[in-house]
């Protein structure tokens, strides 16, 4: 009996991460995840899954991240109600992600609908706190290098980097076995460990992000301090838009290394992300899952004034001191960061500095690419301000890294699809699979149906 296996999300982009299998009747979904981006894709949520969420008997989750991951309250409020299997530290970042995305998706509803800037009347939220409350039930975390059962299959999780609780996940279902990469993480990173090697596949689904680029050999530490002293040195402040889990983690370890050499003695650093603040904790209680100690943890997200209240956060945005605010998204789709590029964004004094991948489609993406202005909450806000991206910093193996990820393999998959990028990245690295490694390679398509 073969498997089919549909791509619903996470082809042809980098966000909505949802590949549906089913054998004799039987469906899981591995992720599940949100769209984000362009408008064309976000609206994707709005519509109905292509199958009823009931029918789907169990979710399989790769790591916490919201594209992979954010979903699951409309899943659940949609009808799903079958175990969401993930590693252990992947449930407790969802218990504080999903929630905080219900709240934010409330939130902006209710803002738009008291300044009157959405078209639709009134602005709904996708899902709410309580849905993603209720979602969490479904969790069971499982532990890595475990076999488990689900249904007729067996699945294992292998780390994959990238943050904590991260897995690929090797699936088998009757004599076939089907890998998925999630997002693998970087080699030699400073706080995760290097993703495991799997070597065997029948079917391939290899992330590409990265696909089409290299991170480069620059000194990460060095390119941050740099970035900050200038600016503090012209009385300005540095913003950076950081995923509170995970890249807000590497900012503050960098940011302690850099004070424990003497660099930036006088900066004041703060983390107004209260999700953040809250992922860091996980961090230090499961320092079984990285490469820091309890102690290094510790002194790594002390070096950070935490700002909890939106009162705090206000009163932060107005101070002209020079500082450096890290605040979410990454992306700088929602949450405080915004306020915070309403002040500093117009004024050249200050600097915006990324972190990590900007998704198309998003204001990190446009000011990467020198918009001279971005849309936020209804207005134009002028950008001004340097705008900076350390790529070295990203969470994502580059395509180097990927290669070395896949050449682990002892044997050729059947076939390798492509996922989790945005097309010329996906080609990119689907060219040099074919010519590098001689694999049978495509670049999986939204919608696409296959049977392995």
């Amino acid at each position: 009996m073969s498997v089919e296996l549909t791509f619903l999300g996470g082809a042809g982009t980098v966000t909505g991460s949802k590949y549906l299998l089913e054998r004799d009747g039987y469906r899981l979904l591995v992720d599940c995840g949100l769209f984000q981006g362009f408008k064309a894709l976000r609206l994707k949520n709005w519509g109905p899954l292509p199958v009823d969420p009931r029918s789907i008997k169990a979710v399989l989750l790769t790591h916490a991240h919201i594209d992979h991951s954010g979903y699951l309250p409309l899943l659940v409020k949609n009808g799903f109600a079958g175990p969401v299997y993930c590693t252990a530290a992947t449930a407790d970042l969802c218990e504080i992600l999903l929630p905080d995305a219900g709240y934010l998706q409330e939130r902006d509803a209710e803002f738009a609908n008291r300044h009157g800037f959405s078209k639709h009347k009134p602005a709904l939220p996708l899902f709410s706190e309580e849905d993603a409350h209720i979602a969490l039930r479904r969790l069971k975390p499982v532990p890595f290098d475990t076999q488990q059962s689900v249904g007729g299959a067996t699945f294992h999780m292998r780390r994959a980097g990238h943050i904590l609780g991260a897995a690929a996940i090797e699936l088998t279902w009757g004599h076939t076995k089907i890998v998925f990469s999630g997002d693998l993480g970087r080699y030699g990173d400073p706080m995760m460990e290097d993703p495991d090697p799997i070597t065997r596949a029948d079917y391939l689904l290899v992330e590409s992000t990265y696909g089409d680029r290299l991170h480069g050999r620059s000194d990460a530490a060095q390119a941050l301090a740099d970035t900050i002293e200038t600016t503090v040195g012209r009385g300005g402040t540095v913003v950076v838009p950081a995923f509170a889990v995970g890249r807000a983690q590497m900012v503050l370890y960098y940011l302690e290394r850099l004070k424990a050499l003497g660099r930036l003695a006088n900066v004041p650093i703060f983390l107004d992300s209260p999700m953040a603040q809250d992922a860091s904790d996980i961090y230090c209680r499961r320092h079984e899952d990285h490469r820091l100690t309890a102690a290094e943890c510790r002194r790594a997200f002390a070096v950070a004034h935490y700002i909890r209240s939106v009162d705090e956060s206000k009163a932060l945005t107005a101070n002209p001191m020079p500082k450096v605010i890290i605040s979410a998204s990454g992306m700088a789709t929602g949450g405080r960061v915004l306020h915070h590029l309403k002040r500093y964004a117009p004024d050249a004094r200050h600097t915006i500095l990324f972190v990590g991948f900007q998704a198309g489609g998003t204001r990190g993406a446009a000011m990467i690419a020198g918009a001279d202005s971005i849309k936020i909450h209804g207005e134009y806000i002028p950008v001004r301000a340097q705008v900076r991206n350390l790529e070295m910093m990203s969470a994502h193996a580059d395509a180097g890294e990927l290669m070395r990820w896949l050449r682990e393999f002892h044997a050729p998959p059947r076939n390798t699809f492509i996922v989790h990028g945005e097309p010329a990245a996906a080609d990119a690295l689907r060219h040099r699979i074919e010519e590098e490694l001689q694999w049978s390679c495509i670049v999986a398509e939204h919608g696409e149906k296959v049977l392995l």
